[in-house]
C-alpha cells in the first residue's frame, strides 16, 4: 500500500498519551484488539490509541463513521476479528483513515468520539481471532544454523532444503492464549543424557521462542496458489508471539515427523495486531546475505519483494526470575534483533503455503519461527543464548539461566521506529512458568 496522511510523522493526537515519547500506539499504529471491561461485558473489537482503547462496537452505533469504514466498524463488533479480516485491506483501510482523522489534534468529532474511549489499564483482552489453523515455520537462517550446530554438531547445520524453501509445520490452535499467559511446565517423554531409554517426567529444558505471527485476511479457495505478487493482500497484520519450546522432549520425538508434544502444549499472542498498512513506512529491502543462495524458485520471487519485502521491526526480549520479582528489579533484557535478518518474507510464506493449493482462511495464524540475527545477542531463545545449556547467560544484576525455571516471567515488545517519527510499537507478548502438574498415578 501506498504512504498516505496516516503515515505522517508530525500528526498528533487530541488522546495527550498517544504523544508522549516512547508510547507505543501513536496516531500512526492505531492497531487492533478484543476486549472487555469485566466479564459482565461482551468481547469486541477496539483500537488502541496512546492508553485508551476506541471501542469499534460503541463506534458503530455512533453517527461519526459512514461507507465502508462503518462496514468494518460493525464487522469489528463481534468477539473475534475475523469478520473484519475477510472484508479486505481497503475496508481496513477505510477504518484506518476515518479512525485517524477522528483522533488528530483539533479534530471536530472529538466530543463524539471521548466517550467512546476505554482506559486499557480496566481491559482484559482474548485472542484477536478465531484461529482455524495455525502453521509455524523456520525463517531465520540464523536461529537454523545455531540449532543445527547444537543438535548436529559436526555435520551441515542447514539441512539441504533449507535455502530452497520456507520450512514450516502445522502446530495446535487449540493452546494458543493471549498475553499475560500463565505456562504450566509440560510432562513429556524425555531421555536423560548418557541414557537409551526414557521416562515420563516435566521438561527440565524449557525455552521460549521469539516469533511474529501474521494473521490471513482474505484467505484464497482450495486448489488455488496464491502468487507471490498478491501475496500481501492475504495478510491482515502482524502481532508478537511466543511459541514455548520443551527442547528436551523435542530432542527425543522430532524424528521422523518433527515437532509434537514440545510444541503443541502453549502459545502466547500479543493482544495487538498491527496492520500491514501501519508497517508500511518500515519496510526495507529484501536482502540475504553474502554466503547463501540470492535466488529462489520463480515462484518465490517478486520485483515487489525484492525492493520492499521485509520490515525493519525492532524484537526485544526480556527476562524476570521469580528472584528478581521478589527483589523488584526490573525484567532484563536478554537479546535484540530486526525481522529484517529472516532470511523468507511474509509473501514468500504466502505463496509457498497455498502452492499446492492449500487454502488459508481468515483469521489463520502464520508463526515466522524463531527469528535471531547475525550476533550473539540477537539470539531469539535460550537454546542459542546458551549455547544449548552448556553455558550459562546472566539474567539482570545477579541471575542466570541455562533454560527457564518455574517463576521465570518471558517479555516480548516490539517496535518500528526513525530518527524522525514516533515509535510504532507491538505491545507486549508476556507469559510466566508455572511448576508442571503432578505425575499421572500408575494404574
Amino acid at each position: 500500500m501506498a504512504l498516505n496522511f496516516t503515515h505522517d510523522p508530525n500528526r498528533r493526537s487530541w488522546v495527550p498519551e498517544a504523544n508522549a515519547p516512547g508510547s507505543d500506539f501513536p496516531i500512526q499504529n492505531l492497531p487492533f484488539a478484543v476486549f472487555r471491561r469485566g466479564t459482565q461485558e461482551a468481547f469486541r473489537g477496539g483500537v488502541a490509541i496512546g492508553t485508551q482503547i476506541v471501542d469499534l462496537a460503541a463506534l458503530a452505533q455512533s453517527p461519526i463513521l459512514s461507507g465502508a469504514a462503518l462496514e468494518a466498524a460493525g464487522a469489528a463488533s463481534d468477539e473475534h476479528l475475523n469478520a473484519l479480516m475477510s472484508l479486505g485491506a481497503g475496508v481496513h483501510s477505510a477504518l484506518r483513515a476515518a479512525l485517524s482523522r477522528a483522533l488528530e489534534a483539533g479534530s471536530p468529532m472529538r466530543s463524539a468520539l471521548a466517550p467512546l474511549l476505554v482506559p486499557q489499564a480496566e481491559a482484559e483482552y482474548a485472542v484477536p481471532a478465531h484461529v482455524g489453523d495455525f502453521t509455524d515455520f523456520f525463517t531465520s537462517v540464523y536461529h537454523a544454523s545455531a540449532a543445527g550446530r547444537i543438535i548436529r554438531p559436526g555435520a551441515n547445520p542447514l539441512l539441504p532444503n533449507y535455502t530452497w524453501m520456507p520450512i514450516g509445520y502445522h502446530s495446535r490452535s487449540s493452546s494458543i492464549r493471549v498475553s499475560p499467559h500463565a505456562v504450566r511446565r509440560p510432562l513429556g517423554q524425555i531421555v536423560p543424557r548418557g541414557e537409551t531409554e526414557p521416562h515420563l517426567g516435566p521438561c527440565r529444558r524449557l525455552d521460549y521462542e521469539f516469533e511474529l505471527g501474521a494473521y490471513i485476511t482474505l484467505g484464497n479457495e482450495l486448489g488455488c496458489p496464491v502468487p507471490m505478487e498478491e501475496a500481501e493482500e492475504q495478510i491482515f497484520g502482524v502481532s508478537l508471539l511466543n511459541d514455548w519450546s520443551a527442547r528436551d522432549i523435542q530432542a527425543w520425538e522430532y524424528q521422523p515427523l518433527g515437532p509434537f508434544l514440545a510444541k503443541n502444549f502453549a502459545t502466547t499472542v500479543a493482544p495487538w495486531i498491527v496492520t500491514l498498512e501501519a508497517l508500511e513506512p518500515y519496510r526495507v529491502p529484501f536482502e540475504r546475505a553474502a554466503e547463501y543462495p540470492q535466488q529462489s524458485l520463480p515462484y518465490l520471487e517478486s520485483a515487489a519483494n525484492r525492493v520492499s519485502g521485509a520490515f525493519d521491526i525492532q524484537l526485544e526480549a526480556l527476562i524476570q526470575t521469580a528472584a528478581m520479582r521478589a527483589r523488584d528489579e526490573a525484567p532484563a533484557r536478554v537479546s535484540l534483533t530486526s525481522y529484517r535478518h529472516a532470511f523468507w518474507t511474509l509473501a514468500q510464506l504466502i505463496a509457498h503455503h497455498t502452492i499446492n493449493g492449500c487454502n488459508l482462511v481468515p483469521g489463520d495464524l502464520l508463526g515466522t519461527g524463531t527469528l535471531s540475527g547475525p550476533t550473539v545477542g540477537e539470539a531469539g531463545s535460550l537454546l542459542e543464548l546458551s549455547n544449548g545449556g552448556r553455558e550459562e547467560l546472566k539474567v539482570g544484576a545477579s541471575d542466570t539461566r541455562r533454560f527457564l525455571e518455574d517463576g521465570d516471567t518471558v517479555i516480548f515488545r516490539g517496535w518500528c521506529q526513525k530518527a524522525d517519527g514516533p515509535r510504532v510499537g507491538l505491545g507486549e507478548a508476556r507469559g510466566m512458568i508455572e511448576p508442571a502438574p503432578a505425575l499421572p498415578s500408575k494404574a
